[in-house]
């Protein structure tokens, strides 16, 4: 399971499947990270800096963690891509296919001047979160959608 935690700050990845040390998030920040609540993240419970240092530590790479550099990311199902906006402008977009019980991640792109900031990978995890809420599986055909998701 995919899933992202936003503030106004930062963007936080969670990868369940790559998930073996939990507990150093949870010893590290624990009004942030909280067994048995949903969602178990919850960055309004903490500092910035503190979660950052937290997810530093973990050593499985489950939890990773990009500053938003004010760049909000858009699910738009209807035309089937999550988007990239900084302002009304859209530097980037990540798209896919359903296909029966699948969504093919089949292309993302962002404006080179952005790259290099996790922007990518803000719009992966948007539709693979999305997929998966809808209980389908995700088959990445853009190469780096599946680097991302492996």
């Amino acid at each position: 399971m995919h899933r992202t935690y936003v503030n106004e700050d930062i963007t936080v990845f969670w990868d369940s499947e790559k998930c073996r040390h939990a507990k150093r998030c949870v010893t590290g920040s624990p009004q942030v990270f909280e067994f048995g609540r949903r969602p178990w993240i919850d960055l309004a419970k903490g500092e910035t800096a503190k979660i950052w240092k937290t997810i530093e530590s973990c050593p499985s790479g489950a939890v990773s963690v990009v500053y938003n550099h004010g760049v909000e990311i858009r699910l738009e199902e209807a035309e089937s891509r999550a988007i990239a906006l900084l302002g009304d402008e859209i530097i980037g977009e990540c798209d896919y296919a359903e296909e029966g019980e699948y969504v093919n991640i089949y292309h993302t792109h962002v404006l080179p001047e952005y790259g290099g900031k996790g922007i990518a990978k803000r719009l992966v995890y948007k539709v693979a979160e999305a997929a998966e809420r809808k209980k389908k599986g995700i088959l990445p055909t853009c190469s780096y959608a599946a680097k991302v998701l492996a």
